[in-house]
């Protein structure tokens, strides 16, 4: 049924091109991020849910 519309559009394959293309660079970017972050920072943002917030205790007194 589509098949019929896109047809008529030139050029049509450059959108998927470009999604692919962004798709790879994110997870690539995402990647190398994962592999050069500061393993600090990954046991900060681990235990932040558990963390006691110094705003939530003072609410509580």
């Amino acid at each position: 049924m589509f098949k019929h519309y896109f047809e008529g559009i030139d050029n049509v394959a450059v959108g998927p091109v470009i999604s692919l293309i962004i798709f790879f660079v994110f997870f690539i970017l995402l990647i190398l991020w994962v592999l050069k972050v500061d393993e600090k920072y990954i046991v900060k943002m681990k235990n932040m849910p558990i963390e006691p917030n110094s705003e939530s205790v003072s609410d509580q007194n």
